[in-house]
């Protein structure tokens, strides 16, 4: 079986100082679920935001779902099968966490409104805050918004799912609900 990931000496520098991703090789199996640690600074938000391609590589080869990221073309692709959650949530303060959920459904996979709320609905349930559809981002807490930002993220059924620091945000009691919410 062909890795759903397969990442091959990449290596991305941020100017002529700092060499963030060193000939990273890796491969990720579809249903594998893979923890990359490190301390601060490391690379491994660089190395997810490569993934997505949010963040360009200079040598090496990424290839997802048997997609290869070595061409604009390709990137949209890939967008719409990588799922991520960062670690600053970045969901729009405009929309309610209901409407930051079905936004990218509307966009991306071009569900009627209809269909993306009763999506939006139902994974608001699934992460716990069902009564938060109307409340805006500056409304919640940090675990709330984590919680909409998965649920963003999961509406998109996404063959694979990244997240940057998802405990980041959250107290102690909250931790094992999300870690709960993202194994689902």
């Amino acid at each position: 079986m062909e890795p759903i990931i397969q990442i091959r000496d990449v290596h991305k520098h941020f100017g002529r100082e700092v060499h963030a991703l060193r000939g990273v090789n890796l491969e990720v199996n579809k249903g594998q679920v893979v923890v990359i640690i490190g301390p601060s600074g490391s690379g491994k938000s660089t190395l997810l935001r490569c993934i997505n391609r949010l963040e360009e590589y200079d040598h090496g080869s990424i290839v997802v779902d048997g997609i290869p990221l070595d061409t604009a073309a390709n990137i949209n692709a890939v967008r719409t099968e990588v799922g991520i959650v960062f670690q600053q949530f970045n969901l729009f303060p405009h929309l309610t966490a209901l409407e930051n959920i079905m936004l990218a459904q509307r966009v991306v996979r071009k569900r009627p409104s209809a269909e993306a709320r009763r999506v939006a609905s139902a994974l608001l349930d699934k992460v716990g805050i069902p009564d938060k559809a109307d409340a805006y981002p500056q409304q919640l807490s940090g675990g709330q918004q984590q919680r909409v930002a998965i649920a963003r993220a999961l509406a998109m059924n996404p063959k694979i799912m990244l997240f940057d620091e998802p405990t980041s945000a959250l107290d102690p009691e909250m931790i094992k609900e999300v870690l709960d919410v993202m194994l689902s």
